[in-house]
C-alpha cells in the first residue's frame, strides 16, 4: 500500500483493484516500462487478496465509498464474481465482457500468467527461469506423472503456482521481458485507460 501523505489511497485518482499482489507488479512493471509513475498520477493498483474480496473494495472505493474512479483486473474464471461485485456496488450490470471492460474492467485468459506466458513465448519464458536459477526445478517439475501430455505453456503456468511467492517474484520480471509490441490485450487495455 502506498504510504506518504501525497501517496495515500484518499489521494488517489483511480484504484486499478486487481485479484493479487503479482497482478499489481505486472501492472506497476509494465506501467514503468512505458515511463509512467502510476503513484504520481495518482493511479494505486490495489491488490485484492482474491476476486472474491471485490465486493468489499467496491464499496470502499465505489460510489457508495470514495467515489473513485474505478478500474481493474482478472482471472477469466473470475468474471462472474466482478460482474456481480459491479452490480452489487451500483455500477450497473455487465452481463457482457465486453460490457466489463465498457466500465474499465478487463479480463485475462485464462489468468495473467498465461497472458504473459503467451506473449513471450515458452521459449523466452524458460530462458527467464534459467537466468533465475529455476530451469532445473521446471524440468524436474515437468517429468512429474500429473504433467505428462501437457503442453509446455501449461507446464509454466502451473509451475508459476507451485511454490509461494513464485507469481510474485516472476510477474514483474515477465512483465519487464515483453516487447512493445508484444503485451497482452488485457494490460494494455488497462493501461489505456487509466
Amino acid at each position: 500500500m502506498p504510504t506518504g501523505a501525497d501517496n495515500t489511497l484518499d489521494s488517489a485518482r483511480t484504484v486499478v483493484l486487481v485479484e493479487g499482489v503479482s497482478d499489481q507488479l505486472a501492472v506497476a512493471a509494465l506501467a514503468a516500462r512505458r515511463g509512467r509513475n502510476l503513484l504520481a498520477e495518482k493511479v494505486f493498483v490495489v491488490p485484492m487478496g482474491g476476486a472474491t474480496n471485490i465486493g468489499h473494495f467496491l464499496d470502499r472505493f465505489g460510489p457508495n465509498g470514495a467515489n473513485i474512479r474505478l478500474a481493474g483486473l482478472c482471472d477469466e474464471a473470475e468474471v462472474h464474481v466482478f460482474q456481480r461485485g459491479l452490480a452489487q456496488a451500483g455500477l450497473g450490470d455487465a452481463p457482457t465482457r465486453a460490457e466489463l471492460e465498457s466500465r474499465h474492467f478487463y479480463v485475462c485468459a485464462a489468468d495473467l500468467e498465461d497472458e504473459l506466458i503467451r506473449a513471450l513465448g515458452t521459449a523466452t519464458v524458460e530462458q527467464i527461469l534459467d537466468a533465475h536459477g529455476d530451469l532445473t526445478a521446471f524440468r524436474t517439475f515437468q517429468q512429474q506423472p500429473a504433467q505428462q501430455g501437457r503442453s509446455t505453456a501449461a507446464h509454466l503456468r502451473r509451475f508459476m503456482g507451485t511454490r509461494g511467492g513464485r507469481k510474485i517474484h516472476y510477474a514483474p520480471v515477465l512483465a519487464g521481458a515483453l516487447r512493445p509490441d508484444r503485451v497482452p490485450g488485457p494490460l494494455e487495455d488497462l493501461l489505456d485507460a487509466v
